[in-house]
């Protein structure tokens, strides 16, 4: 079904895992399809309540575009390229109505940086790096990043980011918030599945909705985010999810949760 990626579903989780070791999991239109194709799947199927996404191996969560590929196959068109393929990408991550959380096995350059800033929580091996370096090729930062970074750490530091292209290590990158949490890379299964668990076990319409409208709200004001939260808590009250949140309450006991 894939051959540049590898989609493993377990008890309500799937793991989507860039499976290009040769290239530092580099981006390949192949690769980009086949990420969209797996993270709109995923989305699609209700037996899913969360997506992982991740690299092969320890040493890179995505170097970026495939730079070579885009030379061998001729491609003269940068935007058309991002028209067709990364922002399509990027829009699945952003539009799935579950938590996508990022595995940074490793590092995580140029478009590497933008996809996983596209997702939901971003816990990172410790000894990775970010970098945004279009820069060192005469781009620009793209597939989103001009989008998420100002909207993290402030125009004047992604400026600079972008600017310099330089490498952020983990503990700064902590610390301006672009991860959540740096681990061990030994440690990493267990942190991410520490969420994981929490996820599949959790109201995902709830949890799909409160994106769709954490999404809206950095282009909105009050008043639209207000009546939003009104629209969609009205479709929540009338859940299956609802109505055992409110029993498991009464009866002082765990919830259970089916995503109805």
């Amino acid at each position: 079904m894939y051959d540049n990626i590898i989609y493993e579903v377990s008890e309500g989780a799937v793991t989507i895992t860039l499976n290009r070791p040769q290239v530092f999991n580099a981006l390949s239109t192949e690769l980009i399809k086949e990420i969209t194709k797996a993270v709109e799947t995923a989305s699609q199927d209700e037996t899913i309540r969360v997506i992982v996404l991740t690299g092969t191996g320890d040493k890179a969560f995505c170097s970026g575009a495939d730079l070579k590929a885009g030379l061998d196959k001729g491609l003269t068109s940068l935007g058309d390229s991002l028209r067709e393929n990364y922002n399509p990408m990027i829009k699945a991550i952003r539009n799935a109505e579950k938590p996508v959380i990022c595995r940074l096995n490793g590092i995580a350059a140029g478009a590497g940086m933008s996809l996983a800033l596209a997702c939901d929580i971003i816990i990172a091996n410790q000894d990775a790096y970010m970098s945004e370096l279009f820069v060192g090729i005469g781009l620009m930062p793209d597939a989103g990043s001009m989008f998420f970074l100002p909207r993290t750490i402030g125009i004047q530091k992604a400026f600079e980011l972008c600017s310099t292209g330089r490498k952020v290590y983990m503990e700064e990158a902590l610390g301006l918030g672009l991860v959540t949490k740096a681990v061990a890379f030994e440690e990493l299964d267990a942190a991410v599945g520490e969420l994981v668990d929490i996820y599949k076990n959790s109201a995902t319409r709830s949890i799909g909705l409160m994106k769709k409208v954490l999404n809206q709200s950095l282009n909105s004001n009050l008043d639209e985010i207000l009546e939003q939260e009104a629209i969609n808590q009205d479709l929540l009250g009338k859940t299956h999810d609802f109505a055992e949140g409110i029993m498991a309450f009464l009866q002082k006991r765990k919830t259970a949760f089916k995503n109805k």
